[in-house]
């Protein structure tokens, strides 16, 4: 979008493209209020972040955002009319997958002019932006344990240990009442072994019971995972109970704590930053400012070098085929779509989002349908070519812009992005979510102003100045670009000093049976 349409006359409404037939309010418009660049007056009271008519639109025409199809006339409207989910009618569009099409390779910063942060280096040559030691529970069963277990390790039993930036309980609600085979257990393992795995844990505690489906040695031969002085195991069934199975458990995490504390950050190459993206509590500015400037800032992290995930898959049902035209190969866009063709088959007959509607905050913040959602949250995917399409918690090991398949739903798309190797996320928001993460950790970008002054406590960016007309949509993706370094090198979020996160390790519980 050129940022020059955002620069108030003052205008109250923002044109996104000149072939769109609506156009948002950047701010509460009362009905009778003159818009002298469309040559229109509204006719009813228009919420901040909603959409008017344009110009006369027929009863079945298409409305068009972003010179994107959003939905359909419900009714021939007038120009200024109000339009949302009560006259815009949701329905399948056709898609030209096109794939491969607008495909076009990366242009890479040079290697000794990339940007660099304060990075943990492991010995396997992956770089950390955190140091925490996970105390994982394969089960509900073990869920107190670990919970207690970390529990004891307060700020003040960590002063000894200052490289260590904390002990995180890892605790689930799945690992039972499944089958033991098949795509929901190799699931389950693949995201507590891959979380494991990141590379912001330095050592790892895993909690079983005695008799949970997901056993201790069945989860560690399926992940090739092996004891060692970084990686303990305790059984409660076999420990004397839960009292005693938490002190053994605090008396091995403290064994650990040294070598987990005996790291430095040095500088480090951006090609070491794995972001996971996600939005949450979306409205009307979201696909028009912290969104796009999220795509801004992972256009610059990838030239760089880096890597950014994309997921929620249900959440971009609609704009699938922008996607796919821009995948590296054929093969890759395809994946994608027989993925979305996973969710349709698995959503259909349900009251779901998938099948248009989108969450009652979504709607009252100026979403019609889930069309105009995926419409402004594809939009974090920037611009360069999509290079590969993994499956739920998979290993990510392409470079540059990713796609994971992950439900809509914040903490299990998260889970499964950092289960892959982000160690970072980064999350949008225009209703104000104050969502966090571990050991990835989360960096918040508001996508209007009143919401961020309400909210500073939980924002880190500030993205409503687009909508403002502060700034353009190319400087803010530096501004975040630049703020996400700090963060990585170590400057703590907002969430983390909220102390969010300990609860949002949510598996994606596909599988439960009995």
């Amino acid at each position: 979008m050129d940022g020059d349409i955002l620069r108030p006359n003052y205008n109250p409404f923002i044109r996104l493209d000149p072939r769109d037939n609506v156009v948002v309010a950047r701010l509460p418009v009362a009905a009778g209020t003159a818009v002298p660049a469309e040559g229109v007056v509204t006719l009813q009271d228009v919420p901040a972040g909603h959409k008017i008519a344009a110009r006369f639109i027929a009863k079945g025409e298409a409305v068009r955002k972003y010179d994107t199809v959003i939905g359909f006339a419900s009714e021939n409207l007038a120009p200024g009319t109000w339009m949302h989910s009560h006259n815009i009618l949701f329905d399948d569009v056709e898609k030209d997958y096109a794939y491969s099409r607008d495909y076009r390779p990366t242009e890479f910063v040079p290697e000794a002019r990339r940007a660099t942060f304060q990075g943990i280096r492991r010995a396997d040559g992956r770089v950390g932006t955190r140091n925490y030691v996970g105390v994982f529970a394969l089960g509900a069963a073990g869920a107190t344990a670990a919970r207690r277990i970390a529990a004891h390790f307060t700020p003040d039993r960590l002063e000894d240990f200052p490289m260590v930036d904390g002990v995180a309980p890892f605790a689930h609600e799945g690992g039972d009442g499944m089958e033991r085979g098949g795509e929901p257990m190799a699931l389950l393992r693949r995201t507590i072994g891959g979380t494991l795995r990141n590379p912001n844990t330095a050592a790892a505690l895993v909690i079983a019971s005695a008799a949970e489906a997901n056993d201790l040695d069945g989860f560690l031969a399926a992940q090739g995972l092996e004891r060692g002085p970084a990686l303990r195991t305790l059984v409660i069934g076999e420990g004397g109970g839960l009292r005693r199975t938490v002190e053994a458990g605090i008396a091995l995490v403290r064994e650990m704590l040294p070598a987990a504390d005996a790291v430095t950050r040095e500088p480090v190459s951006a090609e070491h930053l794995t972001i996971g993206m996600q939005c949450g509590g979306s409205d009307g500015f979201s696909g028009l400012s912290a969104n796009p400037a999220l795509g801004a800032a992972m256009d610059i992290l990838i030239r760089n070098g880096g890597t950014a995930i994309l997921s929620e898959t249900t959440e971009i049902f609609g704009v699938e085929h922008t996607l796919t035209a821009r995948a590296v190969t054929p093969e890759v866009g395809r994946k994608l779509v027989e993925r979305m063709d996973w969710w349709l088959r698995h959503s259909e007959g349900r009251d779901s989002q998938i099948n248009g509607k989108v969450a009652p905050g979504n709607n009252a913040g100026g979403l019609a349908n889930i069309l105009e959602k995926s419409l402004g949250g594809s939009k974090k995917g920037g611009s360069t070519g999509l290079m590969a399409v993994y499956e739920y918690a998979e290993p990510v090991t392409a470079r540059g812009f990713v796609f994971m398949d992950t439900p809509g739903y914040d903490p299990v798309a998260a889970t499964g992005q950092i289960a892959g190797g982000a160690n970072m996320v980064i999350f949008t928001t225009g209703r104000g979510s104050c969502f966090g993460s571990l050991p990835a950790p989360t960096m918040k970008l508001a996508s209007n102003t009143p919401m961020y002054e309400r909210m500073v406590a939980d924002m880190d960016v500030n993205c409503g100045t687009i909508i403002d007309g502060e700034e353009t949509l190319e400087q803010a993706g530096r501004r975040i670009f630049e703020r996400l370094l700090r963060h990585a090198s170590g400057e703590r979020t907002k969430s983390e000093l909220a102390g969010v996160g300990t609860n949002e390790f949510v598996p994606w519980p596909i599988g439960v049976t009995a």
